[in-house]
C-alpha cells in the first residue's frame, strides 16, 4: 500500500510540473544588449530617428505619463520636475501584438505563452507585461511600454531560444527606462539577462510603487 501512495505522489508531482504558470516556464534570454530610451527622447541617428512622444500603443505617451522623463535629472528613479502618472520602470522589446492597421495579430496563442482564446482583440496582451531584468547580482522589474529597439515582429527572440535580428548598437534586443540603467547600473550599451515573469511573480519594490495599468490609447 505504501507503494502504490509513493508511486501515486511521484504521479501527481510530475503532473504538477508539467502545468507550471510560474516564471521558471518562462525562457530566460542571456547576455542580451542592452540600451537605453526614455518618454520624450527626440529622435535621432542613435534611435533611427524615432522621437518616443507617443508609443507603439498610446499615442498620448509623452502627456499619459507626465513629461519627458529626463535621464540625466533625476531625483531617485523618478525625473527630478515630476513624479510620473505610470511605471517609470519600463521597456520596449521587438514584437507588437498589434500590426500596421491596429488589428490584432493572428495566432497569437501558437507562440506567446500566455495568449488565450478569450483574449480581447482590442487590448494589447502584451503591453504592461512585467519582466525581471538581471545584472550580475542585481534584478529589477520593469513592465512592457513600448516596442523596439528597431523590430516590431521578432517572435523567434521575444518568444523562442533565438538572438535579436537587429543588427544596430551591438545586436540590442531590450530598451530600458532610466530609472531600469540606475537601479541596475548599465551602460549606455550594456549586457542582461532576462524573463517574462507573471504578475504574481513581480515582488514588491520600487518598481511596484507606480504600476502602469492603461491600455491601448490610438487616437
Amino acid at each position: 500500500m505504501k507503494k502504490i501512495f509513493f508511486v501515486l505522489l511521484i504521479f501527481f508531482i510530475g503532473c504538477g510540473s508539467n502545468t507550471d504558470n510560474s516564471n521558471n516556464s518562462y525562457i530566460l534570454h542571456k547576455n542580451i544588449t542592452v540600451t537605453v530610451f526614455w518618454i520624450g527622447e527626440e529622435g535621432s541617428s542613435e534611435n533611427g530617428n524615432i522621437p518616443n512622444i507617443s508609443s507603439a500603443w498610446d499615442d498620448n505617451w509623452l502627456l499619459d505619463y507626465g513629461g519627458v522623463d529626463e535621464p540625466n535629472n533625476r531625483d531617485g528613479y523618478y525625473p527630478a520636475s515630476f513624479v510620473p502618472k505610470e511605471n517609470p520602470f519600463y521597456f520596449a522589446l521587438p514584437y507588437n501584438d498589434f500590426d500596421e492597421y491596429g488589428n490584432k495579430k493572428p495566432n497569437l496563442i501558437s507562440y506567446i505563452p500566455w495568449a488565450t482564446t478569450e483574449d480581447n482583440n482590442s487590448i494589447s496582451i502584451c503591453k504592461n507585461r512585467w519582466i525581471k531584468i538581471t545584472k550580475g547580482d542585481k534584478i529589477v522589474y520593469a513592465q512592457w511600454e513600448d516596442v523596439g529597439p528597431f523590430g516590431e515582429d521578432d517572435i523567434d527572440y521575444v518568444f523562442g531560444n533565438s538572438l535579436p535580428k537587429n543588427e544596430i548598437n551591438n545586436n540590442a534586443g531590450l530598451d530600458v527606462s532610466p530609472a531600469v540603467r540606475d537601479y541596475l547600473g548599465l551602460e549606455d550599451i550594456d549586457k542582461v539577462d532576462w524573463q517574462f515573469v507573471d504578475d504574481s511573480d513581480v515582488p514588491n519594490g520600487v518598481w511596484k510603487d507606480i504600476i502602469t495599468t492603461s491600455n491601448i490609447n490610438w487616437e
